[in-house]
């Protein structure tokens, strides 16, 4: 498992071409700048990579990758997430957050009750969901993730504030 050290910036979505190519999709604001952050790692960090984009591809972005030079090889990573040292990424903007810096924070409501933690963050197009685990009925909770449903983000305190829209409760 990635420390907080590292930042999830991409996977690797499938081979591209015989020649060990992959498409890559990159989850960084401005797609190309996956291969300018240094090394890539697998998420177990046995593995590493220095990424040399190719060419635009449908889905993504065509890239080699150091030590892939056949399809085979592009084809056994498919799947495979690549996390950069946070080190060499940009510090975030006001109100705006690194994913891995969310995980695991206490969700409160605006009355002040605890909600649950946040566990994980999605995000299938149409923007990103908050998926909160539940002490009590241990079940989970997705919140979307806006200004209006989570108006404080307070890191440093561990926690988050969320006014809950109508019919999540």
């Amino acid at each position: 498992m990635p420390g907080p050290d590292r930042i999830c910036v991409g996977a690797i979505a499938g081979s591209f071409g015989v020649k060990g190519e992959v498409r890559l999709k990159s989850f960084c604001s401005e797609p190309s700048d996956i291969a300018s952050y240094g090394p890539l790692f697998t998420e177990d960090g046995a593995r590493s990579f220095r990424v040399t984009l190719t060419r635009p591809v449908a889905g993504g972005l065509g890239a080699r990758l150091t030590g892939i030079v056949t399809k085979e090889e592009a084809d056994a990573l498919k799947g495979t997430s690549l996390f950069a040292d946070r080190s060499r990424l940009p510090a975030p903007a006001e109100d705006e957050f690194y994913h891995a810096d969310l995980l695991g924070l206490e969700v409160r409501d605006t009355g002040g009750a605890v909600l649950g933690r946040v566990r994980a963050i999605y995000n299938h197009g149409a923007g990103d969901l908050i998926e909160v685990i539940r002490p009590a009925p241990s079940d989970t909770l997705l919140i979307p993730f806006t200004r209006a449903a989570v108006p404080t983000v307070d890191i440093a305190a561990g926690r988050l504030i969320v006014d809950l829209p109508e019919g999540l409760d």
